[in-house]
């Protein structure tokens, strides 16, 4: 079957027009972060049935699958259009072609978000304070509350000193009852730039009464600064009252309306959940605590910092429509990112008046997924007895790689299905193998591709690694077993607590150079409060 090409020119007029286009780089993660075009998402080929209906949610959309000429952009056109995708089509000549016809290609990940973030301190001159001058403050007990804006789990690996926890979209809603004096300094701090730099923002454009300044560069420059970090900290935001909820609420409604952020009800819901000629994603931005005790059927749980932060891994179809729930906060934490993503040029919407009657589904999101292909199942105890007893058997796991090596089952081999046949290079021969992965349906996906590979019987474990869990069974830890690079996930220089200084360096200089690539690519419609 012959799949249609598109060209630089197809993609860039999309975006011009702000039309809905879905332009996937369907490479791992690491090769995709070393050059992409702007709003190229990355979708990788070994993800496809697990994440296409979540991602893309509409199936008429118009799809351009990119690669760089490893043939995985036709490859992931054919599963798309198995799916039942109906408008889907190849970039011929890949990430080169971009490049040959003057097409602008970025570093990194989540580029558009780290643009957008750069071009509103270039802008609004974000107040920042360095690293040093942060250490003085705290080394000299002033008046000065320090607030970690990223995910709970990046700030208890490494912190500021007396740091706490207070993941983005909460700032508004939280930091009046964490520094109720308005003389008190408030520092925001994350990884690197944006997410402080929106943070602090964020607060000055909700007119919170203290002095805000980021830590600029994060706590890289702190690093770089030769100062000691925290690990393992857990102070976290606490509830705040009632009163200091609805005051939250007119500051981030206020800023909202300024943003040209839209208004809908379930009614608009019902409605845009039925249309086909148009992507609505429905994002509810509490926390996953407050999202799995009850939530709008249909909305998937993304607290709303990280959806500003990492918008086209989450939404990847550039021009479709957002809309966004904060039922029990005031809709204080749909209004700032909303703020944000209206800002970002998409078209954004925030549900009012939700009761909680309305709440009726409990527990964490479920990607829709395709039918699951039929494929020889075994459980947890049945592998473990064949582990045991026989040398033939081997146990493969298609789990990230960051995964694999936080704990998998002991002697299992690490793979990615997009470089199966050379990782089948690598694995021992075997009578049977034992397919796993988190989640457990992708290994479903891969058995058939691993049985036409090999004569051995093959099998896919039930329930996945969760299950080797549940079952109390043994794991093991470290990257004991690689049949392939670990090339689906780059490796952020932001993150962990062993980073090289000059790769440190490196970033912050490609991130002060996001504005001028920005000027030069000139499809983002970005424009700042």
């Amino acid at each position: 079957m012959s799949i249609p090409v598109k060209h630089y020119s197809f993609v860039r007029n999309k975006l011009l027009n702000k039309e809905e286009i879905a332009f996937l780089d369907v490479r791992e993660e690491d090769p995709h972060a070393r050059e992409h075009p702007l709003f190229a998402a990355n979708l990788p080929l070994s993800r496809i049935e697990i994440d296409a209906y979540g991602k893309l949610p509409n199936t008429n959309i118009p799809i351009v699958t990119l690669d760089d000429g490893e043939g995985y952009a036709e490859l992931a056109a054919q599963r798309l259009l198995s799916l039942g995708f109906s408008d889907v089509s190849v970039f011929e000549g890949g990430v080169q072609a971009w490049k040959a016809a003057d097409g602008e290609v970025f570093k990194d990940v989540n580029v558009p978000s780290k643009s957008f973030g750069e071009l509103v301190e270039s802008k609004r001159h974000t107040p920042s304070l360095s690293a040093q001058e942060v250490k003085q403050l705290i080394d000299n007990q002033a008046d000065v509350v320090v607030v970690d804006v990223r995910r709970f789990d990046e700030y208890n690996t490494m912190s500021i000193p007396t740091g706490i926890s207070v993941p983005g979209a909460e700032l508004v809603l939280r930091l009046p009852e964490l520094a109720p004096n308005p003389k008190t300094k408030i520092i925001v701090n994350c990884a690197g730039r944006t997410r402080s730099i929106i943070g602090t923002q964020s607060l000055i454009n909700a007119g919170i009464p203290n002095e805000v300044n980021a830590l600029r560069n994060g706590t890289i420059g702190w690093t770089l600064a030769g100062q000691e970090l925290d690990k393992g900290q857990t102070r976290k935001f606490k509830d705040v009252s009632q009163g200091t909820t609805s005051e939250a609420a007119q500051r981030a409604r206020r800023v909202a309306d300024r943003a040209g952020v839209k208004r809908a009800t379930l009614a608009d819901v019902d409605q845009w959940k039925s249309q086909s000629e148009r992507t609505t994603y429905f994002f509810d931005t509490r926390t996953p605590e407050e999202y799995e005790s009850g939530h709008l059927p249909g909305f998937r749980s993304v607290p709303g910092g990280q959806l500003v932060q990492e918008t086209e891994m989450i939404a990847p179809v550039r021009g479709a429509r957002i809309v966004l729930v904060d039922p029990s906060g005031g809709s204080v934490r749909a209004n700032m990112p909303a703020s944000w993503l209206a800002q970002m040029a998409w078209e954004v919407y925030v549900l009012d008046d939700v009761s909680t009657a309305a709440l009726t589904e409990k527990g964490p999101w479920q990607p829709p997924l395709p039918n699951l292909p039929q494929v020889k199942m075994v459980d947890a105890i049945t592998l473990a007895n064949w582990l045991k007893a026989d040398s033939n058997t081997i146990a493969v796991d298609f789990s990230t790689h960051a995964n694999y090596v936080k704990g998998h089952i002991p002697g299992s081999w690490y793979a990615l299905r997009s470089q199966l046949a050379d990782a089948m290079q690598k694995i021992p021969k075997a009578n049977r193998y034992v397919l796993t992965s988190a989640p457990a349906e992708l290994s479903l996906f891969v058995a058939q591709e691993f049985q036409v590979l090999t004569s051995a019987e093959v099998f896919a474990l039930e329930g996945g690694n969760a299950a080797w869990i549940s079952a109390g069974l043994e794991l093991e830890k470290g990257p004991s077993h690689l049949a392939s690079p670990p090339l689906d996930r780059y490796k952020r220089p932001y993150e962990g607590t062993s980073v090289d200084p000059a790769a440190m360096q490196a970033y912050l200089n490609w991130e002060f150079g996001l504005v001028e690539q920005l000027g030069k690519d000139g499809t983002h419609h970005f424009w700042v409060l």
